[in-house]
């Protein structure tokens, strides 16, 4: 009998896969397999969609653990890439506040080759995602812009995630507005504004976004206190679930993922729809510690069970 080929996948994410080590007490640290790109890519295929994380990790323990977890959570491995460079790590050494360094100068993820990827993939991919210190992790970052500007000239949907970190200095600015140019999708947190956009209200800040990006799909989180989605002249509120909080590790990550999925699903759906499963998917990711990645129906229950 012959092998039936493997689908494409419609939703490509690129950037790192990383490991955080945090803090437990004064002798102990605990590791756990994160980095945003991955994150989105992960909560994506457990959602449903048909997905692929594009990212290079270490042939050790840590790159090992990132890669099975990237197989159970139903992704793409022809994506994934494991090369003979050490690993990314984020040293999380206070967690209240968090408080953390990079470690990984010459890192795996800065290896991601994309002549790797598998032959004609592009054809197949319905909607991409960049973000994160991928896109200031040189050079990387350059590699990654390429080709989300080639992507976007064949008219694939973009996704952008800024996620500002202390990797991001004064001049990251100008980066941003470069990459929120041809995104379709902008996810900015309360918390990137003020980061990027210091001296600015967020709503100078939500203003500036839409009037560089109209056609942009905006969707700006406010943690606890909800989300708002503002596109082609129309203004959504979103309420956050009620839900009993373990962390809000990857909850903005799965917010993203969840709202292209649902684009990407369900496209003749109203807007404030896919806004609604994005909050839902980000809400279940606050129960469980670390980054948690929810299903649809776990998804669509908490929905009915919280309905409008």
């Amino acid at each position: 009998m012959p092998i039936e080929p493997q689908p494409w996948p419609s939703f490509v994410v690129f950037g790192e896969a990383l490991t955080d080590l945090v803090r437990v007490d004064a002798q102990t640290w605990r590791s756990v397999a994160g980095g945003s790109c991955w994150n989105v890519a992960r909560v994506a295929a457990t959602l449903g969609m048909p997905s692929a994380w594009a990212g290079a990790v270490g042939d050790d323990p840590f790159g090992r653990d990132i890669l099975e977890l990237t197989e159970t959570a139903g992704l793409d491995m022809r994506f994934a890439q494991r090369v003979a460079k050490p690993p990314l790590l984020a040293i999380v050494h206070e967690t209240h506040p968090p408080q953390y360094f990079f470690v990984g100068n010459d890192a795996a993820d800065l290896a991601f080759d994309e002549a790797r990827l598998p032959k004609g993939w592009e054809s197949h991919c319905r909607a991409a995602h960049f973000g994160c210190i991928s896109l200031v992790r040189e050079p990387l970052g350059s590699r990654l812009e390429r080709i989300a500007q080639t992507l976007s000239a064949r008219g694939t949907l973009i996704s952008f995630d800024p996620n500002h970190r202390n990797l991001m200095g004064p001049d990251y600015r100008v980066q941003f507005e470069r990459l929120a140019a041809y995104a379709d999708v902008i996810k900015i947190s309360d918390e990137d504004a003020a980061g990027i956009y210091p001296e600015l209200a967020p709503a100078d800040v939500i203003a500036r976004l839409r009037q560089q990006r109209p056609d942009a799909s905006l969707l700006y989180t406010r943690g606890s206190d909800g989300l708002s989605l503002y596109r082609r002249g129309e203004h959504f509120e979103q309420r956050a679930f009620a839900v009993k909080v373990a962390d809000t590790v990857g909850a903005g990550d799965a917010c993203l993922g969840a709202f292209v999925c649902s684009l990407l699903s369900s496209p003749d759906a109203d807007p404030a729809t896919h806004l609604r499963y994005a909050a839902a998917t980000a809400a279940l990711v606050c129960t469980r510690s670390g980054a948690y990645a929810p299903s649809d129906a776990q998804v669509r229950q908490l929905m009915a069970e919280q309905a409008i």
